[in-house]
Parts: structure tokens; C-alpha cells; sequence
């Protein structure tokens, strides 16, 4: 099965930055609805932000309104994550997938947020 590859997670303080980047098997990965997750220490896998196949529609839960955007390049086959701003509750395990998991679960990369 072919899996996403999540990158550029890493240890930030409180009000840091770090900006994510899922890579995608190519055309077919052009073609979908990609999600990022995050699943906290103990938790399960929740949404955080989507974005259709061709850019435009655009969807962030309520608590990274504002703080996060989620960007996608068709040529590249990418689709990035900027988190600004973050705080403790944003640290976990990050994922991309699209909503019906279509691509096998990569092994996310982790964020962390702590002084």
C-alpha cells in the first residue's frame, strides 16, 4: 500500500513556528482531499486542517483559526502546513491523509511544544 510521508516536525517553544510538508505518490496524490491530523500523547487522531485536490477549499478546526494555514502545490506533489504561533496543546504526532485514509497511515512527524 502506498503511505504519505509527513515532515518537519521538531521541538519549538510556546509562540514558535514550524511549517509541516506531506509528500504524495504522484499524480494520484493531485487528485484528492488531503487532511492533516494530530493525535496527542494518549489520544486519538483528530483533524486540523484540509484542503480540496484543487486548492480552493480550505477548512481549519476552530483552535488553529487563525494560527495555522495549509497550503498545497500540485507540481510538487506537496501539500505544507504552517503552524505559527503554537502552543503546548498543539503538541503530538502529526499525519496527512485524505479523509477516507485512501493512502496507508505514514508515521506522522512530531511536534513539540514546550519551554
Amino acid at each position: 500500500q502506498v503511505h504519505l510521508v509527513e515532515s518537519g516536525g521538531g521541538l519549538v517553544e510556546p509562540g514558535g513556528s514550524l511549517r509541516l510538508s506531506c509528500t504524495g505518490p504522484g499524480l494520484r496524490f493531485t487528485t484528492y482531499t488531503i487532511n492533516w491530523y494530530r493525535q496527542g500523547p494518549g489520544k486519538g487522531r483528530d483533524l486540523v486542517a484540509s484542503i480540496s485536490s484543487g486548492g480552493s477549499q480550505i477548512t481549519y478546526v476552530e483552535a488553529v483559526k487563525g494560527r495555522f494555514t495549509i497550503s498545497r502545490d500540485n507540481a510538487k506533489y506537496t501539500v505544507d502546513l504552517q503552524m505559527n504561533s503554537l502552543k503546548p496543546e498543539d503538541t503530538g504526532v502529526y499525519y496527512c491523509n485524505t479523509p477516507t485514509a485512501k493512502f496507508g497511515w505514514g508515521q506522522g512527524t512530531q511536534v513539540t511544544v514546550s519551554s
